[in-house]
C-alpha cells in the first residue's frame, strides 16, 4: 500500500477520503521546495510544479475552511482553493527568496474569495469595492451580535476606509 492508498470505509464520503489522502502526503522541507521550484521556473519541469502543488494541499484545505461560515460546499472551496495554488506554483519565483506557502496563500484566497462572491446570494448585491470589503471584514470586527453602536459604525468606516452609509447597509444585510 503506497502513502495515497487509504482502506475505504463506507462511513467516509469522498471528501473525507481526499482529506485524508491529502493528509498522507509529506511536507517538502525549504530546500526540496525551493530545488522543486527552481527546476518549474527554469525547465518547466511540470513532475516538479506536481510535487509542488501535491506537498501544499493541505494549505488550501485549512483557508477553504475558514471561508466555510458563508454556507458554501467545502468541497467546492477547496477545489477553488486548488486553482488558486495552481496559479500560485505557475507564477513562483524562488530566486526571490520568499515560500511558496507564503505566496500561495494570497492566490488561494484570492479564487476562493472570488468564488465566495459569485455563488453567495447575499454577496451577490456586493458588487463595489467597499461592498466586498465589507462583507469580508464586517462580521469578524463585530464584537457582539447586536447591532452596531454609532461609534462602532464610525470606526469600522475609518479603519476600512468606507463610508458610514455603507457599514449601516451591509450590517442590515447580514441581519
Amino acid at each position: 500500500m503506497n502513502a495515497l492508498t487509504i482502506p475505504l470505509s463506507p462511513s467516509l464520503d469522498s471528501f473525507d477520503l481526499y482529506q485524508r489522502q491529502v493528509q498522507a502526503i509529506p511536507m517538502l522541507t525549504e530546500e526540496e521546495e525551493m530545488e522543486l521550484a527552481t527546476k518549474l521556473h527554469h525547465n518547466n519541469d511540470l513532475n516538479a510544479a506536481r510535487q509542488l502543488i501535491m506537498s501544499h494541499l493541505r494549505l488550501v484545505i485549512k483557508i477553504a475552511r475558514s471561508y466555510s461560515g458563508y454556507g458554501l460546499n467545502l468541497a467546492d472551496l477547496v477545489q477553488e482553493g486548488n486553482i488558486g495554488l495552481m496559479k500560485a506554483v505557475k507564477r513562483f519565483d524562488p530566486s526571490r527568496g520568499v515560500r511558496l506557502v507564503s505566496f500561495a496563500m494570497y492566490w488561494i484566497k484570492a479564487e476562493i474569495q472570488e468564488f465566495v462572491v459569485r455563488n453567495w446570494r447575499l454577496v451577490k448585491t456586493a458588487t463595489t469595492k467597499a461592498q466586498r470589503k465589507l462583507f469580508f471584514n464586517l462580521r469578524s470586527m463585530k464584537k457582539t451580535l447586536k447591532p452596531l453602536k454609532p461609534s462602532e459604525i464610525t470606526d469600522i468606516a475609518k479603519e476600512l476606509n468606507v463610508k458610514e452609509s455603507d457599514v449601516i447597509e451591509m450590517e442590515y444585510r447580514f441581519n
